[in-house]
């Protein structure tokens, strides 16, 4: 019989292994490298593909491939050691938006309006009088913008006369951009040598797009945050095609808001100045506003913000006022109109809402739902991080409004870089689908309500999975300030014992 010494004695542990050696920091760094090679690569493909009006099947395959690999890398980036994280979003910022130029704009001729007015400007003509189909300017048209004879033939040219046509859409209506942009055309037009066409609008939005990856890098260091979120805008399939290829604007105003973004919090008066280039940049911005006013409680911090944004685009627009005989306005009304928003039946708007609203119903319940998801940011958001509530309410308007252009979503991409919930990404995607692919011979004209349809259940589900992760728990956007923080740490490191 054994012993109570023996008895008691607890049982020998079994051996532990030794843990698994961590995987060479190399092998990180290369697993993105490759990721980021089968991107770029895919992505030269797809802006090569001229498809758009011969074959949107074939490109909706090349867009889907470009945002497929643009996922695996993304992932393949999480592997990578911190260190080496900056160098691999600048580098690829640089690589992937340089894709962007290896062809024509291929599916939108918006850059063409771009380089007349500025070319219209130049000629000290305000771009806001004279359409560009006014023979008042034909002496300023040349044989790219305003080709003739057999260069006629093609989908993406708009008669001027029986023999002249022109790359222009909406050759006989006025301009609708705002003065920043304005401004903007005819800064490229200045800059730019004889006979370069489209490649010099193309080259400034690839620098504007690698501008704002490097601005999304300053403030996530400046916030302490993963660098590795810039990738979602750097990376992204939408930025060299939209923002390079095109040369879309929109990239100018996502470059000025994000910069307003990053420094509003402390500096409303320089924020409120910026957040007005922005919006005299493009319109879309100004959804940003109650992000940037989260927190505040006093009509004095609102008006901080709010009079510097309102005098700035004040002062953008006074000079265009005073050289203009025309509406400095253009054509904003009329191309509201033709889009749909007033009637949402003829080009899909509101696809969402009328899946189980009448038509007449839909603009009310914009307005309705909107005003109660600003309502929430400015009751919960957080001061210290408005991208935050920005990205909820710009979320929401794309959800609830379902716009048709892909290149609006820039500005939600680089929220979505800001604040890091990815699971916004596939709203942006669902633009860019019922863009290309909504025709009937690609995935027909169901395509953008069912495509919203998944991105709204894919933000919905990264909301309930990060409600999961917080343990059952409310994740408001507000949290504490940090400069409660900072004082909280300091009271506690002059407490004795």
């Amino acid at each position: 019989m054994p012993s109570p010494r023996t008895s008691a004695r607890p049982a020998k542990a079994p051996p532990r292994l030794p843990p698994a050696p961590p995987a060479p920091p190399v092998l990180g760094v290369l697993g993105a490298v490759a990721a980021l090679a089968a991107l770029v690569a895919t992505l030269t493909g797809t802006v090569r593909k001229d498809g758009f009006f011969t074959d949107q099947a074939a490109l909706t395959w090349w867009f889907a491939g470009s945002w497929a690999f643009f996922a695996v890398a993304v992932a393949a980036l999480r592997a990578a050691p911190s260190r080496y994280v900056v160098p691999l979003v600048l580098s690829g910022a640089l690589a992937v938006a340089a894709t962007g130029l290896v062809a024509p704009p291929r599916t939108s001729t918006d850059s063409f309006r771009y380089a007349w007015d500025g070319r219209v400007q130049a000629a000290g003509t305000s771009p806001y009088d004279h359409a560009p189909a006014d023979p008042a300017l034909a002496r300023l048209r040349d044989d790219w913008l305003f080709p003739s004879g057999a260069a006629c033939a093609g989908p993406d040219r708009a008669a001027v006369s029986e023999e002249v046509c022109t790359r222009i859409n909406r050759p006989r209506v006025h301009t609708i951009y705002p003065p920043v942009a304005e401004g903007y055309f005819l800064l490229v037009h200045a800059l730019s040598p004889p006979g370069v066409r489209h490649k010099a609008l193309q080259v400034g939005g690839a620098l504007l797009a690698v501008a704002v990856t490097a601005f999304l890098l300053l403030i996530l260091r400046r916030r302490g945050a993963d660098p590795r979120r810039a990738a979602y805008w750097a990376w992204c399939p939408a930025v060299p095609v939209e923002a390079v290829n095109n040369a879309h604007a929109d990239v100018l105003a996502v470059l000025l808001a994000v910069a307003a973004l990053g420094v509003v919090a402390r500096r409303r008066g320089l924020g409120g100045a910026l957040f007005g280039l922005a919006v005299a940049a493009k319109l879309l911005p100004a959804v940003l506003l109650p992000g940037a006013l989260a927190g505040v409680r006093r009509w004095r911090d609102a008006a901080a913000l709010l009079l510097p944004a309102a005098a700035t685009v004040a002062l953008t627009y006074l000079p265009y006022v005073l050289v203009s005989d025309s509406s400095v306005f253009g054509y904003l009304g009329g191309y509201a109109e033709e889009e749909g928003y007033e009637d949402p039946a003829a080009k899909g708007r509101y696809a969402l809402l009328r899946l189980v609203l009448p038509d007449s119903w839909s603009l009310p319940a914009v307005a309705v739902v909107l005003l109660a998801v600003i309502a929430y940011v400015w009751r919960r958001g957080d001061p210290e991080r408005p991208w935050s509530g920005s990205l909820l309410v710009t979320g929401a308007a794309f959800l609830l409004l379902t716009p048709g252009y892909s290149w609006y979503a820039l500005l939600l991409i680089a929220l979505v870089a800001l604040d890091g919930r990815w699971e916004w990404l596939p709203t942006a995607l669902a633009g860019a689908a019922s863009y290309v692919a909504s025709s009937p011979a690609a995935l027909g004209p169901g395509t953008p309500t069912a495509a919203y349809a998944l991105a709204a259940g894919a933000a919905v589900a990264g909301a309930a999975a990060r409600w999961w992760a917080g343990g059952g728990q409310s994740q408001p956007l507000r949290r504490k300030p940090r400069w409660m923080t900072k004082q909280a740490a300091a009271m506690t490191s002059r407490t004795p014992g």
